[in-house]
């Protein structure tokens, strides 16, 4: 949601979401690791070896984490439990490999579209803007649900190394060193997402299917549908351990049995509430755009510091769960076979008086502050002639003004990247 003070709010945000720190969960035994990367680690101490959960996001920062891990105990790392296969989770696997762990991971409960890679270039391209990686650090600010990426930092390279046990069970109990681990499929933000359970420490670790920001229940990068019904059935799962330690795969830790059913509720429930919401509004016909403005969190929720929209946004999540449930026909029949994006801009034009009528419509939306209108006429000049250097400039000053509303570090990363796009830069 655009607001005026949205800069100032993603700066307060990620100015105290993830400080670096260890936080010593269980004395001696479970240690969660934040703010050395965009994700977090757990390490647990066993009988003669180091259980590690996660392995930030790239070997630079996995160093970094072997240092603090032999800042508690001199045991190897032979144990590396990935909750799921998103790259800055599992880049640092290659620093750990010295010790020859074996590396856990559940497969997929859904197969990937076939022929994703032949998408790779939009994807990569798409990632690029959202994650913000040709951006400096002041533009960036926060990654949203924790600090830059070490590639976009200089701070080493991903390094994957594969799982050597894939697991194809909904759950399965190991005792590992001494310690005793329940890993149980949990899809939500990915299909291979799992839950950790120890049961005797009762600790839960809930990889990505929480966080405290508004979820990325759509990625503007562009994925697969993300089923959201599947992601509360989730949470109603992670709920009912009853945990005394939720340890997230970004931001805090939370402690206290109470604490954790109260945030993983509310968190819960505000999903639902916009599933349910949108579901209620395409049932009557309402459109995508109708819908995605239709729907908006209950103050409630809204109000809470674990669900502010600095990471996903709940228009966003409307409008995938739309596509993902219809797809892109929104039943009206003139969309059916429409003009062609130039044929239609053209006509458009002439209708608005010719080019330099609809260039002093922008300049003057620009200058009235409404940067989104601007945009908007921007695209017309630009679909009709894709070499308008004026309609390019005055688009990229309207992307970088929604940039400065944009509280969603994703949003506000993307409208840069694509204003520097339309500049040439």
């Amino acid at each position: 949601m655009l607001r005026s003070d949205g800069e100032q709010l993603l700066k307060e945000f990620s100015a105290t979401a993830y400080p670096r720190q260890v936080t010593e969960i269980i004395p001696g035994l479970i240690y969660h690791v934040m703010g050395y990367s965009i994700s977090n680690a757990v390490f647990i101490i066993g009988e003669t070896s180091v259980i590690l959960i996660d392995t930030l996001d790239t070997d630079y920062r996995a160093e970094a984490l072997k240092t603090i891990i032999a800042g508690y105990t001199d045991k190897p790392v032979k144990t590396v439990i990935y909750t799921h296969s998103h790259p800055d989770h599992l880049g640092g696997a290659g620093a750990f490999q010295d010790s020859e762990p074996e590396i856990i991971a559940f497969a997929s409960c859904k197969p990937v579209l076939g022929r994703t890679n032949a998408l790779q270039d939009v994807l990569n391209r798409r990632s690029v803007r959202q994650f913000g990686y040709e951006l400096s650090n002041e533009e960036v600010i926060s990654e949203g649900i924790g600090i830059r990426e070490g590639i976009a930092q200089g701070e080493g390279q991903r390094a994957f190394v594969p799982p050597t046990t894939i697991y194809n069970e909904e759950k399965v109990i190991r005792d590992i060193d001494g310690i005793t681990f329940e890993l149980a499929a949990a899809p939500g933000e990915s299909d291979d997402q799992i839950l950790i359970w120890l049961p005797a420490q009762k600790v839960l670790c809930c990889g990505d299917n929480y966080y405290s920001c508004w979820p990325n229940l759509y990625p503007i990068r562009g994925s697969q549908y993300r089923d959201i019904s599947t992601w509360i059935d989730t949470l109603d799962k992670l709920i009912a351990y009853q945990a005394d330690y939720l340890l997230p795969g970004h931001t805090r830790p939370i402690s206290g049995k109470t604490e954790i059913e109260v945030t993983l509720t509310n968190f819960r429930d505000a999903i639902d509430y916009v599933l349910t919401e949108t579901l209620k509004g395409m049932n009557q016909g309402l459109t995508m755009d109708e819908v995605a403005e239709a729907v908006k969190l209950p103050e409630k929720w809204a109000k809470l510091p674990y669900l502010g929209e600095f990471y996903g946004t709940v228009a966003w999540s409307v409008r995938g769960i739309y596509a993902g449930y219809v797809g892109w026909f929104d039943g009206n029949p003139t969309k059916l076979n429409p003009l062609p994006a130039r044929i239609r801009a053209e006509k458009t034009i002439a209708l608005m008086g010719g080019k330099e009528s609809v260039l002093s419509a922008v300049s003057q939306a620009l200058n009235d502050g409404e940067a989104q209108w601007a945009i908007e006429l921007a695209d017309i000049l630009i679909a009709a002639d894709s070499t308008d250097k004026q309609a390019k400039q005055y688009k990229a000053q309207g992307l970088i003004s929604l940039a400065h509303l944009e509280p969603s570090a994703n949003g506000r990363h993307y409208y840069l990247a694509c204003a520097k796009e339309q500049l040439g830069e």
